[in-house]
């Protein structure tokens, strides 16, 4: 099965199933002298892992992330990094009913079509759980670009079905189980997904990732635009059915006047482009936005068909999430930063020798933190 190599320079190859005994990745690229332990990796694994409050799936996984090769005595050699987590916690008899059946919305018929074969338990490869490795591969790259540039990475729910969230401060993120910067509307939300639940239905959601201290100068014009493969990672993550950059599709009702980011001597004025111009990154923080369909695997019973076409009903029992949105922040999180770091060792190889008379209007001065 190809398409499960994500990266150009730091390359990271996914394994596993939903329902296997291990799921994992393997990362080459990652340059060597890193200070890098498990429990660098553990505390976003926590963030995204399963079983965490009664709106996300009840399934329990501890998500122990194993490291198994390309660090000696604490630090990256430049080896390939072998990354094991275990699944402790599957129950593939909940899924016997869809062997033969195929949900709504769901990638059961896609991949039948596809391989003429297909793991039911769980979802197989099209399940959310593969996204667990790239959190944590996220996590190294999280790690890398702190370290050279100040890089932060950060993400919070900015949607919940039809609930907008207000943005009030990022310290209120991780204080609640929707990464919500808004402490004040949880309460709201918790009724939200209480009623959603007992109806057995599900929901959207919108998150909003943000890069700060991104050096000016990553990505590359045309087919390899920062903005354009910051789309493919964000495409690539389950039920993820739209990507904005900047104002994104708000840029429709804008004029020229207003969306274009007027430059000044002290910096940008602002940043309707996300950080991005030309498909290279400006300095400024990148800015991105993700729309998550709601999750397919739901009680109400829905029309389909069984792999002799004929009309059946599907009702999907198990454990699942009603909005895998809420715990998609570490995610989008995560692939941003591989984006990053990806793009940042294309240009380190490229254009390391690029030195500038004046410091730039926006963003760390790539003379001060070198590629």
């Amino acid at each position: 099965m190809s398409g499960s190599i994500f990266g150009r320079f730091f390359r990271v190859s996914n394994f596993g199933e939903s329902h296997g005994p291990a799921i994992g990745c393997v990362i080459d690229g990652c340059p060597p002298g890193l200070p890098l332990s498990a429990e660098d990796l553990q505390r976003d694994l926590d963030r995204r892992r399963p079983g965490t409050s009664r709106h996300v799936t009840q399934r329990r996984e501890p998500d122990r992330v194993e490291i198994l090769s390309g660090i000696y005595e604490g630090v990256t050699t430049g080896a390939p990094i072998a990354l094991l987590i275990r699944n402790e916690d599957a129950r593939s008899r909940d899924y016997e009913a869809l062997l033969d059946t195929f949900r709504p919305g769901h990638a059961d018929y896609t991949y039948w079509r596809k391989y003429g074969v297909r793991d039911p338990r769980g979802g197989g490869r099209a399940s959310a759980r593969l996204t667990a490795p790239m959190v944590a591969a996220g996590a190294v790259a999280k790690k890398w670009l702190r370290a050279r540039f100040g890089t932060e990475v950060r993400g919070h729910l900015a949607q919940l079905g039809e609930i907008e969230i207000p943005f009030v401060d990022w310290e209120q993120v991780d204080t609640n189980a929707f990464f919500a910067p808004n402490a004040q509307i949880v309460p709201q939300l918790e009724q939200y997904m209480d009623a959603l639940r007992r109806r057995g239905d599900s929901c959207g959601a919108r998150v909003r990732v943000v890069a700060t201290g991104v050096p000016a100068g990553l990505g590359e014009p045309l087919y390899d635009k920062l903005d354009a493969m910051i789309a493919y990672a964000m495409m690539g993550i389950n039920a993820v059915k739209g990507v904005e950059i900047g104002a994104g599709f708000r840029c429709v009702a804008q004029k020229g006047s207003e969306h274009g980011d007027e430059l000044t001597p002290q910096g940008f004025a602002s940043n309707h482009a996300g950080g991005i111009l030309g498909g290279i990154s400006t300095g400024q923080d990148i800015e991105v936005a993700i729309a998550l369909k709601p999750t397919s695997s739901i009680r109400i019973p829905r029309r389909s068909i069984d792999r002799s076409n004929r009309p059946v009903m599907v009702s999907t029992e198990g454990r699942h999430d009603p909005c895998v949105g809420i715990r998609a922040t570490p995610i989008a999180e995560a692939m941003l930063a591989l984006v990053l770091i990806d793009a940042a060792l294309a240009d380190r190889a490229y254009n390391a020798d690029v030195r500038h008379a004046v410091p730039p209007i926006a963003g760390p001065d790539r003379n001060a933190a070198s590629l």
